[in-house]
């Protein structure tokens, strides 16, 4: 190695370092709106409330969920959501997990209404995906079973 090179690289390591423990350097700032009370909620009403706001729900086609009827590992489950209509915001929620909100996401003018991922379930439960729409919120749902634990053991 370089005695430059290390020199230069110590140098802006402990530059960073001093910058961060002095709170220069605030993360936080740069980084998207998290709805901290909605993840932390253990009521899937309460947690569904905080991101596509309070109301009846209704069964709709209008929106699709994809979800595997067996998951072989409730660590891994891979979920999509649709919506044929535009949508603002879409929330997946797991009802039997301690921490029922898994997925959500507020959606942009113009932007498809798909959500997809990978979620943990602890156990066989429901899973239920929301979307806000203009014509108030809508859902479907569908029963996941899981053969092997996930977040619960």
């Amino acid at each position: 190695m370089k005695r430059r090179s290390f020199l230069k690289g110590s140098i802006a390591t402990s530059s960073l370092t001093i910058a961060a423990s002095a709170g220069l350097l605030h993360p936080t700032a740069v980084l998207a709106e998290y709805p901290m009370a909605a993840f932390d909620a253990d009521d899937a009403m309460m947690a569904v409330a905080d991101i596509v706001g309070s109301g009846d729900a209704s069964d709709s086609g209008d929106i699709k969920l994809k979800a595997p009827v067996q998951a072989e590992n409730g660590a891994v489950v891979p979920v999509k959501v649709s919506t044929s209509v535009a949508a603002e915001s879409i929330a997946i929620v797991v009802e039997g997990n301690p921490k029922p909100l898994v997925m959500a996401a507020t959606l942009g003018a113009g932007a498809n209404g798909v959500l997809s991922g990978r979620i943990k379930m602890g156990k066989t439960s429901n899973v239920v995906a929301y979307a806000k729409t203009a014509g108030g919120v809508i859902r479907a749902s569908q029963e996941v079973k899981v053969t092997v634990g996930g977040c619960g053991g």
